[in-house]
């Protein structure tokens, strides 16, 4: 592939949202994503690059990013550079072909359209299947369990729910979803 392969499909793909920043980088923006196709500087290795979220934010998720890496992401991958979390393609250009990139971005777009909340949902399970696992190691039932999670929400050690009686409503409903869902799977 060269240099006017990639600008060709930039432009059908994304029309006049591509801009050309120089011979060797271009860059999609559009308010849902920003996409960055970068040579390298001996123009052997083409990076297409989409930031995912601040650094900060997936901090508690690096173990899951990396995994991720190694399991899920297909031909993109997590990276971290400048503080930010970003889903990155990187190939040979001699031998990259056009419905490998069309493959990569849209993996790429994919990766950044889910953000961290795959990431998030698996953290969360695991919390839940601890509360679990210490509420049986306790006696406790699945019943006793939910009435010491909305003690714990009316007290306020778990967050505020004084926006009304249908937020909490809402959250214990939520909790008790994912109570029922997990509870026969946790041993005690």
């Amino acid at each position: 592939m060269t240099p006017a392969d990639i600008t060709t499909f930039l432009k059908d793909r994304f029309g006049p949202d591509l801009q050309l920043d120089t011979a060797d980088a271009w860059q999609v923006d559009r308010p849902e994503f920003r996409l960055l196709v970068l040579l390298s500087a001996d123009q052997r290795d083409l990076r297409v690059l989409v930031p995912i979220a601040p650094a900060q934010e997936v901090q508690p998720f690096l173990t899951q990013l990396l995994a991720a890496n190694f399991e899920d992401t297909g031909e993109g991958r997590y990276a971290l550079h400048q503080d930010v979390l970003w889903s990155v393609f990187h190939h040979d250009l001699a031998s990259l072909q056009l419905p490998t990139l069309e493959a990569a971005i849209a993996r790429l777009l994919t990766l950044k359209q889910q953000g961290v909340e795959p990431f998030f949902e698996t953290m969360l399970e695991a919390q839940m299947r601890q509360i679990i696992f210490t509420s049986k190691r306790q006696g406790q039932s699945l019943e006793t369990t939910l009435q010491t999670l909305d003690r714990f929400y009316s007290e306020g050690v778990m967050g505020d729910l004084s926006q009304g009686s249908q937020y909490q409503t809402k959250v214990l409903g939520a909790w008790r979803q994912q109570l029922e869902r997990l509870w026969p799977e946790v041993e005690g």
